[in-house]
């Protein structure tokens, strides 16, 4: 009896449980090696999407480029891009219930990078979209297209998940990027139904939301008429409207050079 009283006695002095303690500590410690092995692996996970986009944005710099300089038309606007920080990706795992593991995030969240080209027309955007996944090193996922089926509140836009490789010194990783492809009228839209989204927490009052449809409805028909007058003044869209880019400098005696190199029967070494 005498050794159950001082047992008692202990555990009322918090010494009779160290087991639990043990445990205690033993959970402690695991949640501060799995935040600390999450966050290092989330650098490197971070860092494969920011260079993903830096791909996809060099891509599209290219074609700008190309399109300004060799047809003297640029179809495309503005650009932007983003990388979601690693809360809002964390947030996102858990109100989905997905596992935090690397693999199932990469696997199941899709919009991690996000790139947005505006263009000026309709038109525009399905060339751009043309010219952006028929690269051979780009592997389309999904194709949204919501300019021809539109969502039900109005929404206009052309959604493409792609995979780019990019190269890292142990080798090619591939790497999901969304690239939403739209006009200059759809992404005011969509800016302004964003902000008015996010207002009223997603329960958009009825006569605001017939509002934002209305204004969708205005906004196509502005594109349409837009791009009726392009056409009148300029041709359809897509052809030059520019000024003929400026050619490099190269003196006529190096031309005569070379135009006596390319004359038919002409020495070769």
């Amino acid at each position: 009896m005498a050794e159950g009283i001082a047992e008692r006695r202990r555990e009322d002095r918090g010494e009779g449980a160290p087991e639990a303690g043990s445990d205690r500590a033993r959970a402690d410690r695991g949640m501060l090696d799995f935040a600390r092995q999450i966050r290092e692996d989330f650098a490197r996970f971070m860092m494969e999407y920011q260079f993903a986009v830096d791909e996809v944005l060099t891509k599209v710099t290219i074609l700008r480029e190309e399109f300004r300089h060799l047809h003297r038309y640029n179809p495309i606007e503005h650009v932007t891009s983003r990388v979601k920080s690693p809360e809002s990706i964390l947030e996102k795992v858990a109100r989905r219930n997905l596992s935090p593991r690397l693999e199932s995030i990469r696997a199941n969240i899709t919009d991690i990078a996000g790139i947005r080209i505006t263009c000026a027309f309709k038109a525009d955007t399905y060339r751009i979209l043309d010219a952006l996944t028929s690269q051979h090193d780009v592997r389309v996922v999904e194709i949204k297209d919501y300019i021809a089926e539109p969502k039900p509140n109005g929404y206009k836009s052309l959604h493409a998940i792609i995979e780019v490789p990019i190269f890292l010194s142990t080798g090619p990783v591939p790497v999901i990027v969304d690239v939403q492809i739209r006009t200059i009228a759809m992404d005011f839209w969509a800016s302004l139904e964003h902000k008015i989204f996010y207002k009223y927490d997603g329960e958009v009052p009825e006569h605001l939301a017939a509002e934002l449809s209305a204004a969708a409805d205005a906004a196509a028909h502005l594109d349409q008429r837009m791009e009726q007058l392009h056409a009148e003044v300029h041709g359809p869209a897509g052809t030059r409207d520019s000024e003929p880019p400026a050619v490099p400098e190269i003196g006529d005696d190096l031309l005569q050079r070379l135009w006596t190199l390319n004359a038919p029967g002409a020495p070769r070494p």
